[in-house]
């Protein structure tokens, strides 16, 4: 697989997903960037964290802060445990995030982690060569 250039790492971009209630509503979520997810440092509160990572991460429909305070304190606890455990799973914030990327790649050596810098790279799907380690 080719080295990223300067302009490829600097283009990329959060993954993105879509959480989805019991009742069939959804919001749009994105990943945190490494600076947001530095930021959560800054709250003293696991409440105060977990408002900030939402009103970060929650990308439709937006909501301010306080916003999703509002929504805490009014809502049962387990649509925001969802989008708040929705945004940290595509941040890698997950406990364990780190682990099931080594698991994966222990059960399945040949396998690579695709993550395509842009519409102008491209994979053949097939196993990466030369160079690759070989247990």
């Amino acid at each position: 697989m080719a080295v990223l250039t300067r302009q490829q790492i600097l283009a990329r971009k959060t993954g993105r997903d879509v959480v989805t209630f019991s009742d069939g509503s959804q919001v749009h979520v994105r990943g945190l960037t490494r600076d947001e997810a530095l930021g959560t440092q800054e709250f003293e509160t696991a409440g105060e964290r977990d408002n900030y990572i939402i009103a970060t991460g929650m990308t439709r429909p937006k909501l301010s802060i306080e916003d999703v305070a509002a929504w805490a304190a009014s809502d049962n606890a387990g649509d925001l445990v969802r989008v708040s455990e929705g945004i940290a799973a595509i941040s890698g914030m997950l406990p364990g995030s780190a682990k099931e990327a080594v698991k994966e790649f222990e059960a399945n050596p040949g396998a690579e982690f695709r993550a395509l810098p842009s519409a102008e790279a491209g994979d053949d799907g097939g196993p990466a060569t030369g160079g690759d380690v070989v247990r």
